[in-house]
């Protein structure tokens, strides 16, 4: 499947498309809302200012993919990967990250209100300004997180407890690249 046949046959209101392959895909600004792209390869691609409002994507590769300023809303999330991904200023206010991979992942100024990132592997990710309020941490991996400035009002975390437990140590600086090929 290409681009092109997924904008088309989601106009026509076709919402399933688990299992895709879009490696690499430009579905920059598109309006995906509830669309359902479960254990797809979005690897690489190149999702920015797009609504995936309600989406579900469950299970699904968005390594190295530009998320940056996209609307998540809601969406299921749930052991996504998104080592590496770019989710600067994204809006995943009650999204549904639990057991997520978000491994060196870029959050800066990103909105996690009420998320749920139970058991998600945040480390060395960039959470630097993000919006965390009342989000569920329970059993996240934050090591090596950047939290300078992040809410975490609701959390019952502090980056103070945080880092007295040696779970952040500031910017990472050891950002990787992560291919799944």
């Amino acid at each position: 499947m290409n681009t092109r046949e997924l904008l088309s046959q989601f106009a026509a209101k076709e919402m399933d498309f688990n299992g895709a392959i879009l490696h690499n895909a430009n579905l920059r600004g598109a309006d995906l809302s509830r669309i359902r792209l479960n254990r797809a390869d979005l690897s690489g691609a190149d999702i920015a200012r797009a609504d995936l409002s309600g989406a579900s994507l469950e299970q699904a590769n968005l390594t190295n993919a530009d998320l940056s300023h996209t609307n998540l809303v809601g969406a299921n999330l749930a052991d996504i990967n998104l080592i590496g991904a770019d989710l600067i200023g994204a809006n995943l206010s009650g999204a549904d990250l639990t057991r997520g991979d978000l491994r060196c992942a870029n959050l800066h100024q990103a909105n996690l209100r009420g998320a749920n990132l139970s058991d998600a592997d945040l480390s060395g990710a960039d959470l630097s300004g993000a919006d965390l309020s009342n989000a569920k941490l329970d059993g996240a991996n934050l090591s090596g997180c950047d939290l300078i400035g992040t809410n975490l009002a609701g959390t019952g975390l502090t980056v103070e407890i945080l880092r007295s437990s040696n779970m952040v140590t500031g910017a990472c600086h050891n950002w990787l690249t992560w291919t799944n090929h």
